[in-house]
């Protein structure tokens, strides 16, 4: 896959679009990594935590990149990859009371270097799915997108609580390639070579697959909360 391809394009687009999507919260852990720092500090506290973030995130994902060639594990792979679609869509629930905001710079920067590395799994599984083994796909979106992340965090979640359908479209995109990363698990091609519409079967199955799990499990978790709150008064 070449620049000059229209895939290249395409996959470029979903690696920023799935890494803005799940990176929400390591936004949000920078934002409170940062705010005991004093002004003129929080600048420097974001774009120092934020480089070895992001250089750790594009090690993790090539090694995930290259793993995802052994045997069986693009189907354990893509599988995680559906979880992970379906628990976007999910509202989230808790908050982030235990990461503690530093009040110099360099135990800020720890802090958010620390928390990334914990909290990427998600983002690098499908980083490396989207990239299809494209080193340069993987550091371009990558470099493209955690600026926008980090710098735009505040517009991107404004404009995902106002657009909610975006978040949907994402966790089906999510269902869509965690169906392609299974398909194409090197321990079923013999199964697959014989009936090519599997290929485009699964993932479409994928998206649809996690939509409707997202949608059910919504539903019973609505009601397990109205009857909790039925019982409290």
């Amino acid at each position: 896959m070449t620049v000059s391809d229209h895939a290249f394009w395409v996959a470029l687009a979903e690696i920023i679009w799935i890494n803005v999507l799940l990176s929400g919260d390591n936004a949000l852990v920078i934002a409170l990594a940062c705010r005991a720092l004093p002004e003129r500090q929080r600048r420097w506290g974001i774009v120092l935590g934020t480089v070895p973030a992001v250089v750790l995130r594009i090690v993790f994902t090539l090694f995930v990149v290259y793993l995802l060639d052994i045997p069986y594990l693009k189907l354990v792979g893509g599988l995680l990859l559906l979880w992970i679609a379906i628990k976007l869509i999910l509202p989230e629930e808790g908050d982030h009371k235990g990461v503690a905001s530093r009040a110099n710079l360099w135990g800020a920067v720890r802090t958010i270097v620390i928390a990334d590395a914990v909290m990427s799994l998600d983002n690098v599984i499908a980083i490396a799915a989207a990239a299809k083994d494209s080193i340069t796909l993987l550091v371009t979106g990558l470099c493209i997108s955690m600026p926008l992340v980090i710098f735009g965090s505040a517009l991107i979640l404004e404009i995902l609580n106002r657009v909610p359908v975006l978040i949907w479209a994402g966790g089906a995109l999510l269902g869509y390639i965690a169906g392609e990363v299974m398909v194409s698990d090197p321990a079923i091609a013999d199964w697959i070579e014989p009936v090519p519409q599997l290929a485009i079967v699964a993932p479409i199955a994928g998206a649809v697959l996690t939509v409707a799990a997202a949608w059910a499990i919504g539903r019973i978790n609505a009601i397990r909360e109205r009857k909790r709150l039925d019982l409290i008064s």
